[in-house]
Parts: C-alpha cells; structure tokens; sequence
C-alpha cells in the first residue's frame, strides 16, 4: 500500500473528519450560506441588485471560506484530540488534503452553486416582476443580470479566496483556540503595516500624493484634481501573477509542512 496516498485510506479519513464534526464544518458552510443570502437580501433594498451580487458573493466566498479554513483543522484545540487526530493510520499528505478539499473544492463548489442558484431566483423574480407594457420595460430588464463568475469582481473574490484561505489554514496549525479572531487580527495588522509602508515610499518617489494602492496605483493631486499613476502592464501582470497563483500555492504548502511539524 502507498505510504504517501492511497484512495481508500483518504475516503475513510475524509468521512471521518466531515461526519466527526458536522456541526462545525456543515454548519459552519450553511451558516455562511445564510449570511450571504441576508446580505443579498439586504443590499437589494438598500443598494440595488449590482451591489446586493458583489457584496454577497465576496462574504459569502471570501468571509465564509476564511471562517471555514480556520476550522479544518480546528483537532488541536486540545492536546487528546490533536495526539488522537495525529496518530490515525493515515499520512500526512493525506490529512492536509483533507482541509484542502473540504476548503478549496466542496466549500468552494457548493458556494459556487449556492449562489448561481440564489442569484438566479433573485434575478428571475425582479425580471417577473417588471411591467412588460411599459416603454422602458428592456433597458430596465437588462440592467439586472446574473453575476458572471468571469467578471471582476468573481475573479479578485477568488484571489483573495485563496490567499486568506491559505492564511488561515496555516493560522489553524499555530493557534489552537481563537484561530479565527487572532490571525484576522494579525493579518489586517501586517497589510495596514504594508498599506502604510507603501504610502511612505510612494511619498519619498513621488509629489502630491494623496493616496496609494499598494502594488498598483497612486493617486496624486494636480491642482484641485486628481490624477491616476499606474504601474506599467508588464509589472501589474508580474504582481497578478504572484497574488493569483505563487502566494497562494506557497501559503496551502506551508500548511502541509507545518503539519508535518506537529507529527514530530
């Protein structure tokens, strides 16, 4: 049998990890869930169906698969349980896959088909419910449209998906109790730290500045007006490339051999 990974072996182990805890993984999905159809509903009211779309899909995706990765390995919040969940005949590629696919495939999937589902309602509704004699009946039909999962802001939501996900499955292996809370607390405190460090460089290169985006774009004044300064594309498409795709696989790596450090 294969040291590193065997089907089987991993089927039982991820059964055993969703069924264990039910009330904090399937509860805590479906409580994300639920908080971003009330914010959809919300946002309707107050905002508009554009806003009430980006608004839930970023809580619903972003919000609940950080609260969620922060939980997946939530076996060390005591020593019993954490020795316990170390000692099971499976390896360690094994139980760090578990929390990748409970977070990065089945919380990512559901999500994903939640909110087409809910989207679609919401939009269907408001197209039923739109006069069809009246002259303005299609441009007020086509201002309402479901979200495109390859548009903006679905793209930078899944970004940040994964990086925060990363963050708190690392997060969950150094903190046994309050994973959530402490390393929100950290992580917002290292990017205002980068945020603040940013505006000082962009003040020492640059004059006027009234503000600046980390990595992107600063803003600076000429006159009474405001003027953008982007970086060149070839640069934005280097930091792209690094927040899409190597900040995130490296964030998921590392939580793979911190895990391998608590087995020692």
């Amino acid at each position: 049998m294969n040291d590193t990974f065997n089907i089987n072996r991993f089927g039982l182990l991820l059964k055993k990890t969703l069924m264990e805890r039910p009330s904090q993984l399937i509860g805590l999905a479906g409580l994300s869930f639920a908080l971003s159809f009330l914010v959809y509903g919300l946002a309707i009211m107050l905002s508009g169906y554009e806003d009430a779309q980006n608004a839930s899909f970023v809580v619903g995706l972003v919000g609940g698969g950080c609260f969620l990765a922060s939980f997946v390995y939530g076996h060390f919040i005591s020593n019993a349980s954490g020795c316990s969940w170390l000692t099971l005949p499976a390896s360690t590629f094994e139980k760090w896959l578990t929390g990748v696919v409970i977070t990065g495939i089945c919380y990512l999937g559901l999500f994903l088909l939640f909110f087409r589902i809910m989207d679609a309602s919401f939009v269907a509704v408001y197209h039923r419910a739109l006069d069809t004699a009246s002259p303005f009946y299609k441009d007020r039909y086509d201002m309402v449209n479901i979200f495109p999962y390859n548009g903006f802001v679905a793209v930078k939501s899944g970004m940040l998906f994964l990086n925060f996900a990363g963050i708190m499955l690392v997060g969950s292996l150094y903190f046994n109790k309050a994973t959530f809370i402490k390393v929100a607390l950290i992580t917002c405190g290292i990017c205002m730290g980068l945020f603040m460090l940013n505006i000082l460089i962009a003040h020492l290169f640059i004059k006027n500045v009234q503000t600046a985006f980390p990595y992107a774009m600063v803003w600076i004044w000429v006159g009474q007006e405001r003027a953008q300064l982007m970086l060149p594309q070839n640069t934005l498409d280097i930091i792209n490339i690094f927040f899409q795709y190597i900040l995130p696989v490296t964030l998921w790596g590392l939580a793979f051999l911190r895990l391998k450090e608590k087995e020692f």
